[in-house]
């Protein structure tokens, strides 16, 4: 395992063109692995615009198989690139069963593994349960050369659980694909009350776990349906250390590539001092797996 390396994160606007998708994202992690990054992140459902946005079933035409193209456009550019890269995408699993996946592809060009997203929104404009069936693989680590990395998607980031039981895997860095922005009615009532929790709910998970969070989300402004406001995907990519000090961040409102070092000594010395996983009581935390406790 490296004592050092370094993350990319490729923030993107998104064509309703999937192949235009798929060609820049793939300059976009050249651009990174030439950044020096080792490990690159997409955003969640890279390959197209944010398409739950509405119930279509048209729209079920967008996923793809594990393996399928973009398996095999980013294990050609992985290997090519020598990186480690993170690919979320629109898993076709069988016919009428669907998820919101991504794909972790080594530095040889070979699939390390899978993860499906685990908690499923389903809000105005963010209809994902009407096509994503529930993660079933559990929250997973994934064994690179870099160390043992976490991954989670978007919705996963408000559960404080899904960032600890993958920290209890052993996961140095937790990354986080994403798509979250405003409803033009929300930005106005809450300005950046929304994206400052999102980004703060993300530095928890740092501090309360000791570790690196990687967090890449989509930019620009998409609206898929004519009757409605839209979303404005609100950028702000960034990567946070282990005390929950924002080290490489993204602007709002435009596609950019950042990359950051993550230090394993960095972990060792802040774990150290703010001994967490050391000083929890596991003997009391049965109820945690209730979804409510009743008091009588």
């Amino acid at each position: 395992m490296e004592k050092r390396f370094k993350v990319g994160l490729v923030q993107m606007s998104m064509s309703k063109e999937t192949d235009i998708n798929r060609n820049k994202a793939v300059k976009l992690v050249e651009e990174a692995a030439d950044k020096g990054a080792n490990v690159i992140l997409l955003p969640e459902l890279y390959s197209s615009q944010y398409f739950c946005q509405k119930e279509d079933i048209e729209l079920f035409n967008l996923a793809e198989k594990i393996p399928g193209k973009s398996t095999s456009i980013f294990c050609e550019t992985a290997k090519r690139t020598s990186t480690v890269i993170i690919v979320p995408l629109f898993e076709k699993r069988t016919v009428g069963l669907y998820h919101n996946s991504l794909v972790v592809v080594n530095s040889d060009g070979e699939i390390i593994g899978v993860y499906r997203k685990m908690h499923i929104p389903d809000d105005p404009s963010f209809y994902e349960k009407f096509y994503f069936a529930p993660g079933d693989l559990g929250f997973k680590v994934f064994d690179t050369e870099f160390g043992k990395l976490g991954t989670l998607i978007c919705w996963d980031q408000w559960f404080p659980e899904g960032a600890r039981i993958t920290t209890l895997m052993g996961a140095i860095a937790l990354f986080y694909p994403t798509a979250i922005g405003w409803h033009p009615y929300e930005k106005e009532k809450y300005g950046e009350t929304q994206r400052e929790a999102w980004k703060t709910v993300q530095r928890g998970h740092a501090i309360a776990n000791g570790l690196y969070v990687c967090v890449c989300n989509r930019t620009g402004f998409e609206k898929t349906v004519e009757t409605q406001g839209g979303i404005e995907f609100w950028g702000s990519s960034f990567i946070t250390d282990p005390q929950g000090v924002i080290i490489a961040e993204a602007p709002i409102n435009k596609e950019a590539v950042i990359v950051a070092e993550i230090d394993i000594d960095h972990i060792e010395e802040v774990r150290r001092n703010w001994p967490f996983l050391r000083d929890r009581r596991t003997d009391h935390y049965g109820d945690i797996a209730k979804l409510f406790i009743d008091q009588k």
